[in-house]
C-alpha cells in the first residue's frame, strides 16, 4: 500500500467517500476547490491505495499559516467535520505518518483532525464541543406533536406575524450575507467573504440551498442548508436580533426540518455547540441529541493543544472592539482575518 496525492482524481476520491460509512459531506473533493478559491490555502489530499489501485483510506489536509494565529494543518477548517476515513489500521497508520512528514516539512506546530467518533487513543483529544442531531424518522406531524408546547407556540407566532419562508439558491445570497455579516459583527466574530459562500453554492449546486425568512419583503433570518447521504445540516445561519420577538429562527428551522422530511433525509444536523450554552439549548428544544466531537492532534510531545476560540481570554478585548465597528468595516476586514482562523 502507498500514499498518493489526489490532485485531479476527484472521481476516485468521491467514489470512495460515497461508499465509506464514516465519510461526510465535507470529505468530498469539491471542498478542496472551495478552500483554494476562497482562502488560497495549500491543500494536501492524501489517499492510501494498494498495488491494484484499490483505495483504502483518505485524509484531506489544509495548511494554514499566519503570524498571529500560527502555522498548522487542519482536517478540515471552517467546518465541523473532517479527519481520517479508513478501512483498516494499516491505511490509517500510513496516512498519519504522511501527515507527520508534511507537518515537519512545513514547520507546523500540529495537525488537527476533526473526528466525530474518537479514532486513535494515542492522540491528544479535545471534547469541548458536540453536534446536535435530530432523528427524522416519522412524519412532520409526529415530530410536531412531540415538541414542547412552548416551541409550537413560537413557531405559530412566526406564522401569524406575517413572516414568509423562501428557499432558493444564489439569487438569495445577497440577503443571506447581509443578515449573516450583521449577526457576526454583533457576536464580535470576523465574517467570511460573500465569495466563500458563493464558492460553496457553486461547488455543490445540487446539494445546497439558501433558506430565508422575510418580513415585509426583507430577509431577516437566513441560512445555508447542505445535504449528503441522508443527513441535512445548516452550517451557517443567522437572524437580525431586532426581529427576535417575531421568532424568525423558529420558522427558519421548522421549514428546513419539514423540507428534510419531505426529501426523505434521516437526520437533521443542527451543528456544533458548546454544551449548556444558548445555541445548545435552542437546538435541544427541538429534540436534538448531543453527539460528542473529538478533535485529535498530531504534535510534538511537548506541544499544547490550540485554543483558537472566542472563550480564550486573550481574545475578549478584540471581540469587544469588533462589536463596535460598522458592519461595512467588518465586511472589509473580516475575510482577511477569518481566513486564518480554522
Amino acid at each position: 500500500m502507498k500514499i498518493v496525492a489526489a490532485k485531479g482524481g476527484q472521481a476516485g476520491w468521491d467514489s470512495f467517500v460515497l461508499a465509506s460509512e464514516g465519510a461526510g459531506a465535507y470529505h468530498r473533493f469539491g471542498w478542496k476547490t472551495v478552500f483554494v478559491k476562497s482562502f488560497g490555502h495549500p491543500c494536501h489530499y492524501l489517499a492510501a491505495v494498494d498495488d491494484n489501485g484499490v483505495w483504502h483510506g483518505i485524509l484531506p489536509l489544509v495548511h494554514m499559516r499566519s503570524r498571529i494565529f500560527g502555522n498548522f494543518l487542519v482536517s478540515l477548517p471552517f467546518v465541523n467535520y473532517g479527519g481520517l476515513i479508513c478501512e483498516n489500521e494499516a491505511a490509517a497508520a500510513l496516512l498519519l505518518d504522511e501527515a507527520e512528514k508534511i507537518r515537519h516539512s512545513c514547520g507546523a506546530t500540529h495537525v488537527e483532525l476533526r473526528h466525530v467518533a474518537r479514532r486513535l487513543e494515542i492522540l491528544a483529544t479535545k471534547q469541548h464541543k458536540v453536534t446536535m442531531i435530530l432523528d427524522l424518522t416519522g412524519s412532520a406531524d409526529t415530530l410536531w406533536k412531540a415538541f414542547d408546547p412552548k416551541l409550537r407556540n413560537q413557531i405559530r407566532k412566526a406564522q401569524k406575524s406575517g413572516l414568509e419562508f423562501r428557499r432558493g439558491h444564489l439569487e438569495l445570497i445577497d440577503g443571506f450575507y447581509e443578515v449573516f455579516a450583521r449577526n457576526m459583527r454583533d457576536l464580535g466574530t470576523p465574517v467570511y467573504s460573500k465569495q466563500f459562500f458563493r464558492n460553496v453554492l457553486e461547488a455543490f449546486p445540487d446539494t445546497t440551498a439558501i433558506i430565508a425568512v422575510l418580513h415585509e419583503g426583507k430577509i431577516i433570518a437566513a441560512g445555508i442548508a447542505s445535504w449528503f447521504k441522508g443527513r441535512i445540516e445548516v452550517p451557517w445561519a443567522s437572524s437580525i436580533k431586532d426581529y427576535k420577538a417575531l421568532c424568525p429562527n423558529h420558522m427558519l428551522y421548522w421549514e428546513a426540518i419539514r423540507f428534510a422530511i419531505e426529501r426523505g433525509f434521516r437526520e437533521f444536523d443542527f451543528g456544533r455547540s458548546t454544551p449548556n450554552e444558548g445555541t445548545y439549548n435552542f437546538k435541544k428544544q427541538w429534540g436534538a441529541l448531543p453527539v460528542p466531537l473529538n478533535w485529535q492532534y498530531l504534535m510534538d510531545a511537548h506541544g499544547h493543544m490550540p485554543e483558537l476560540n472566542p472563550g480564550n481570554p486573550k481574545y475578549r478585548a478584540a471581540i469587544r472592539v469588533w462589536q463596535r465597528l460598522p458592519v461595512s468595516v467588518t465586511k472589509m476586514l473580516g475575510p482577511r482575518i477569518v481566513r486564518n482562523i480554522p
